[in-house]
């Protein structure tokens, strides 16, 4: 993404618009041992079970297992991870530094299409041998899944080639919603929104259910693909994702739709015109 001999921007000024860090940009990432990877696992599967525990109370629940932790490991450990209790508090996701915040668009709004409003969110996904991250992007009428990417870092690139894939498959959402994480308010990830005429929204302070609907998504890809089936490396879990995907989107009934496959009801709505 950071071209270093590029003629017109600096090393600097490459980072500041991709919402990184100069010492991110020369940083050599180390292995995490084991025992930290460990303790990671434990974090995400009770926080997929209760995403309201802070790093007190999760804290707490590593010392019951017999683990010798204190907090400021476990806050560390939640900052790596890129995940934050869910409850009404000050700040969701610390947004990036000068970088534009768009007022919540979506309160009242009746989403009563596909491709009118469209969410996304990252997550930490665990494997046998070391852990990726997961974004998607959501349609949150159908709950259809309109494009995903893993990686190994946090980085905006990965979020921004999604978003441009999303967009080149299914055309622009109305509105598209976002918390308030750098790599979402990065000016970057927010000109590709801008560029197609795509309504920013994003969540405010204390609105703790804005992103659910992802939320909810992390909850199903976890319980009913990656605890069932903890790939090996990177490479299985593409497969596997790309597997789960294709079934949660085509074969998995939703309630929202009316318990039928994305599939039947996109036939209805052809019928319906």
């Amino acid at each position: 993404m950071i071209d270093p001999v590029h003629p017109e921007f600096t090393i600097k000024r490459q980072c500041e618009l991709l919402g990184i860090s100069r010492s991110g940009y020369y940083y050599t990432p180390c292995p995490v041992d084991e025992v930290t990877l460990k303790l990671m696992n434990l974090i995400d599967v009770q926080y997929t079970r209760t995403p309201y525990y802070g790093t007190r109370r999760m804290c707490d629940y590593l010392k019951n297992l017999g683990y010798k932790i204190d907090r400021k490991r476990v806050r560390r450990l939640y900052k790596l991870m890129g995940i934050v209790a869910i409850y009404p508090k000050k700040w969701l996701s610390k947004p990036g530094a000068d970088h534009k915040i768009y007022p919540y668009l979506l309160k009242g709004l009746d989403i009563n299409r596909p491709n009118m409003v469209w969410e996304t969110d990252i997550t930490y996904l665990r494997m046998e041998h070391g852990f990726m991250y997961l974004v998607a992007i959501i349609d949150v009428y159908s709950r259809y899944v309109v494009a995903w990417s893993i990686s190994n870092t946090l980085t905006v690139g990965f979020c921004t080639e999604t978003l441009k894939r999303a967009i080149s498959i299914h055309g622009s959402p109305e509105y598209f919603n976002t918390d308030q994480g750098s790599q979402f308010t990065s000016d970057v990830f927010t000109a590709v929104l801008l560029k197609n005429n795509i309504k920013i929204s994003m969540d405010g302070k204390g609105r703790y259910l804005d992103n659910i609907f992802v939320e909810r998504l992390w909850r199903s890809v976890k319980y009913e693909y990656l605890y069932l089936n903890l790939p090996k490396d990177g490479v299985e879990l593409y497969h596997g994702l790309d597997e789960y995907f294709t079934t949660y989107n085509h074969e998995r009934p939703h309630q929202t739709i009316g318990m039928v496959p994305y599939r039947k009801f996109t036939m209805h709505l052809l019928k319906a015109a």
